[in-house]
């Protein structure tokens, strides 16, 4: 006889709220329903090692049908099953779950239930209209029993004429879901979720090309690897499995470097494969690579709450029935257990690390490049991990040398503390681009680190943070000698007149582009400092690392919008500065000192009528005053124009100045457009001379 009746749900609107809100992704159906007929085989497996009549199990695996035709889909395992009784129990009664009770009886016996809620079910109907279950008890006398339901809280209960033991269950596919209907997009979803399930997922027949075409065989076409790399032994393991594992989960990957095997049984159970991967430079770095699961079926890729954030670079699998889910298993909670399980596997790397570090120092630091990231990363975003990383933390210097931070430090602390007992630090980013000022530090003894990891600017911050007596300066971010300064660095007193001209000279012929602005400094540096460049382009250390930070760091985007900043560093000292000073006071002298006196003498006369006036209100200084005042500022105005236009004349005119600018820029890869056509004309007339 029919049984109708109601499930047992508090809402009319149970299923409205399954379909819309519980799920987040509707695809996690198929993983809800196929986890639950692998968790039916496996209560069978164990009641079966416990009760010998069981008898028999056979060869147990889950089927997945698909009928295009009948817009259904089948889900069939050959399991327990379902008396009517666990029907109205389980099925009828939403959030009873059965997975749990069932582990209280069978505490301590080996077994592997993956539903934890009792509403994996449910999650059907995000893609049904209709669903059925056709299922018989494992139980001796046990009866079939049919149960059908169309998505309201009505549900029709009757005998089944099915004879296997087991349950199938049959979604009716609805019209907003029919792109579920095609196999392609089906096998995909059960690679995703399913791949790696303990019983075999059999998804149709394996096919092979014949006539033409591809045919189905005889063969079942089992999807999954029932043993995955991950639950196994490490001893029973080699080096070979590790890397064919990989390349079943990233197959267009390289080798990865090496790997961790985690394998913990208390306080929690975490099994699991981390593998370092081969990063490539000026490869955009990739997140969220970990694949996360629970008993073997797939939850997600978003694992951050579980991982700490230095190691969501590392690729692999997580394996634990201890991490947080969810009601839908879709994302984590986060609590205790999963601050534990982040920090063992924080331990467990660096550990790794510092165990290939003191084995092996030079398979390590040819891995370096690769390694040093995740250690940057590290030692950035986790204390605790910075601490631990810290010993085996590697500089790279231009000789492409490895040192310890304590190495690093007894190495150049006797030629590169300057006279504050600061430790400078010289770095390059880029080794062409920077090849002039770097090639000038290793002449001079100096040691220069490549720093041209992405991470490699927050990383310097952090050290100088936190060691005081440390400054990171980039080669070229000034001239040497004041790089690192020494007590007895030397520099000459400079005639203001002429530091001013050279200023207005060099100032004159300057380039004029967007997003750049370039400034003359003048020093006069002392004979012994004066076989480098009369005229160095430098780019100040603190406004260009703010703006690189502004890429790293919210709330520094003004930085970000600043045009870039040169200085012009003139040597007023240098040879070739001096003959440039010797040729225009041989022609151009009389003039410029003509006008230079003119505006020196307003300038007083103006000065005079401003110091008279005081802090008088304007509308009592007197007309006459007023009158006086206005006339010199104009003359001082004119003057100032005419010296202006006589330095860009004597300037522009001067080929040596131009020539100075442009072998500037050009080291520093700026000479470009028509300034660089120029340039190239110029040295072409002279090669002609």
């Amino acid at each position: 006889m029919a049984q109708t009746g109601k499930i047992g749900v508090t809402s009319e609107n149970i299923f409205p709220i399954i379909k819309k809100f519980l799920y987040s992704e509707h695809d996690i159906f198929l993983r809800e329903l196929v986890s639950n007929a692998v968790d039916a085989t496996s209560k069978l497996k164990t009641i079966a090692r416990n009760d010998s009549s069981v008898g028999d199990l056979g060869e147990l695996s889950v089927r997945i049908d698909l009928n295009k035709e009948a817009k259904t889909i089948s889900i069939t395992d050959q399991g327990i099953g379902m008396t009517e009784e666990e029907i109205n129990r389980y099925i009828n009664q939403i959030a009873f779950s059965g997975a749990e009770e069932f582990l209280k009886k069978y505490e301590g016996n080996d077994t592997t239930i993956i539903g934890h809620f009792g509403l994996g079910f449910y999650s059907a109907f995000m893609v049904a209209h209709t669903v059925e279950i056709d299922t018989l008890s494992y139980q001796a006398g046990a009866t079939a029993v049919h149960w059908s339901c169309d998505g309201s809280p009505e549900y029709t209960l009757t005998p089944s004429s099915r004879t296997e033991r087991g349950t199938t269950i049959t979604l009716h596919v609805d019209e907003e879901s029919l792109d579920f209907l095609e196999k392609e997009k089906l096998g995909a979803l059960l690679d995703k979720y399913c791949r790696f399930l303990p019983i075999p997922i059999i998804f149709g027949k394996k096919e092979e090309w014949k006539d033409g075409k591809m045919v189905p065989t005889d063969e079942d076409n089992q999807i999954n690897e029932t043993n995955p790399l991950w639950i196994r032994t490490p001893n029973d393991l080699k080096e070979e499995d590790y890397k064919e594992f990989y390349k079943t989960l990233y197959p267009i990957s390289d080798d990865p470097l090496f790997w961790i095997h985690l394998n913990v049984d208390y306080p929690f159970t975490l099994k699991g494969i981390l593998y370092f991967p081969n990063i490539k430079p000026n490869v955009e770095l990739q997140k969220n690579r970990i694949k996360l699961f629970c008993n073997q079926v797939f939850v997600t890729d978003h694992v951050e709450d579980i991982v700490p954030e230095w190691l969501t670079l590392l690729e692999g699998v997580i394996d634990s029935p201890d991490i947080p889910l969810n009601v839908s298993r879709s994302y984590l909670q986060n609590d205790a257990n999963a601050q534990k399980i982040a920090r063992h596997i924080s331990k467990k790397v660096s550990d790794k690390l510092a165990e290939l570090f003191q084995s092996d120092r030079k398979a390590y630091e040819e891995k370096w490049n690769s390694i040093g990231l995740f250690v940057h990363y590290g030692m950035l975003t986790d204390e605790k991990a910075y601490e631990r990383l810290l010993p085996s933390m590697l500089f790279r210097d231009s000789e492409n040398r490895h040192f310890t931070m304590e190495e690093y430090r007894s190495l150049i602390e006797s030629e590169q503390t300057d006279k504050d007992g600061n430790l400078c630090i010289l770095y390059a980013t880029d080794t062409n681009e920077q090849f002039l000022p770097l090639r000038t530090a290793t002449g001079r003894g100096y040691n220069v680190l490549i720093m041209d990891g992405p991470l490699a600017l927050p990383f310097m911050n952090m050290l100088e943070q936190k060691n005081e007596k440390i400054h990171f300066a980039r080669v070229d971010s000034d001239t040497l000698d004041r790089l690192i300064p020494r007590q007895e660095t030397k520099e000459e007193d400079i005639d203001p007149k002429k530091e001013k001209l050279l200023n207005k000279l060099f100032s004159a012929v300057a380039p004029r582009e967007e997003g750049r602005t370039y400034h003359v400094q003048v020093v006069a540096k002392a004979e012994e400092n004066q076989s480098g460049s009369p005229a160095e382009l430098i780019q100040g250390e603190w406004m260009r690392r703010m703006k690189d930070m502004s890429k790293f760091q919210q709330g520094m985007g003004f930085y970000g919008s600043l045009p870039d900043s040169y200085n012009l560093v003139v040597n007023a000292s240098h040879p070739t500065i001096q003959h440039i000073l010797e040729q225009i006071d041989q022609t151009d002298s009389e003039h410029l000192l003509s006008i230079q006196t003119t505006l020196e003498q307003l300038e007083a006369e103006r000065a005079e009528v401003v110091k008279e006036i005081g802090d008088k209100p304007e509308d009592e200084v007197s007309q006459e005053v007023k009158d006086r005042r206005s006339e010199l500022t104009k003359k001082i105005d004119s003057n100032k124009e005419l010296f202006e236009n006589l330095i860009e004349s004597i300037a522009k005119g001067n080929v040596r100045l131009m020539q100075l600018w442009d072998l500037a820029l050009l080291s520093r890869g700026l000479l470009i457009g028509e300034r660089l056509h120029e340039f190239m004309n110029r040295m072409y007339s002279s090669m002609q001379e």
